[in-house]
């Protein structure tokens, strides 16, 4: 007699059905690696991308370089875009030199010392906002390699304007222009240094090339202590072509050189509109500057002394032309 069994048992049969071994194996393996979202044509990412492809065939049918093949430009940074400053001591002095911040940026649950007391006396003495920002948002924005210390200022882009908008104020206010021109001077420290001693002995203005040139930046700013809110720097695209223009004003280039022909005590066109250029300590002026200025003027130092630096070579060629339009 044979034994019941569970229902369905016997009906089907050990072992795979004929045929089936592709089946199984397909089973077991998947579907494989899902394609790109650009592969797949019924995605919007495919449409895409059969677009372009489209339109790229047009366009080297039609003799036109597809944009996807030209080589890629870099975005040139406009001159004076904003800049953070950041640590305690560096943010004190700069508000103290009353640089034109914008934004006081405070990190969230910061040590209130006395500094920290002291940057928000300040910036609410000038009305500066405060904005209070997570530390992970203050190193993001303060980057890498910054030290904030939970305490930073945004300093907004310096407009510059052109020279003979400024000559043309001088001129009608009926003050003898005197300006400092810079040629390949890249250090901030010395823009800064030279705006302070233009203002201090009667400069009107300095006049920084677009391009190898340094810019008004927070360093600049803090250097000029004080000095940049009253003494306008102004920019041209071309150093040579903005010192023609000046010529053709009738103000006289004078270039600021160890081996000018004319000693500075010498010099005889203090009193008339004068441009004063002065170029890097390890450069000099640049030829074509050279060439532009109506006279190369040194400075007599001692002959163990290679060479001044632009800010101190300014000051002191400022203050002998100061020293002779007062005589």
């Amino acid at each position: 007699m044979s034994k019941p069994g569970r229902p369905g048992a016997g009906k089907h049969k050990k072992g795979p059905k004929v045929g089936s071994g592709g089946q199984g194996r397909q089973a077991l393996e998947g579907r494989g690696p899902t394609p790109k979202a650009e592969d797949r044509t019924y995605h919007v990412a495919g449409k895409r991308k059969a677009a372009m492809e489209r339109k790229a065939a047009a366009e080297r049918r039609a003799g036109v370089t597809p944009k996807t093949e030209r080589p890629a430009r870099k975005p040139k940074p406009a001159a004076g875009d904003a800049e953070l400053v950041t640590g305690r001591n560096s943010v004190v002095e700069a508000l103290q030199a009353r640089i034109p911040a914008s934004t006081v940026y405070l990190a969230q649950r910061v040590e209130f010392d006395d500094r920290v007391k002291l940057i928000i006396h300040l910036a609410n003495g000038r009305g500066i906002p405060i904005v209070e920002v997570t530390r992970q948002e203050l190193d993001r924005m303060a980057g890498a390699d910054a030290v904030h210390q939970g305490v930073a200022i945004k300093v907004p882009p310096y407009e510059y304007g052109h020279p003979l908008d400024l000559v043309n104020k001088l001129e009608d206010a009926g003050k003898t222009p005197l300006l400092v021109a810079l040629d390949g001077v890249t250090d901030p420290r010395n823009l800064g240094a030279i705006i302070r001693s233009t203002a201090a002995f009667g400069g009107h203005g300095v006049i920084v090339p677009q391009r190898r040139s340094v810019g008004m930046t927070a360093s600049a700013w803090k250097t000029s202590a004080g000095a940049a809110a009253r003494v306008p720097v102004t920019m041209v695209g071309n150093l040579t072509q903005g010192l023609k223009d000046l010529k053709a004003r009738g103000l006289f280039v004078l270039g600021l050189d160890g081996d000018g022909e004319i000693s500075l005590p010498e010099l005889e066109l203090a009193a008339e509109p004068v441009v004063l250029v002065v170029g890097s300590e390890g450069k000099g002026l640049s030829r074509l500057v050279t060439e532009t200025c109506d006279a190369v003027v040194s400075i007599p130092i001692d002959s163990a002394t290679e060479s001044l630096n632009a800010g101190i070579a300014v000051s002191v060629a400022l203050y002998e032309i100061s020293r002779k339009r007062a005589e």
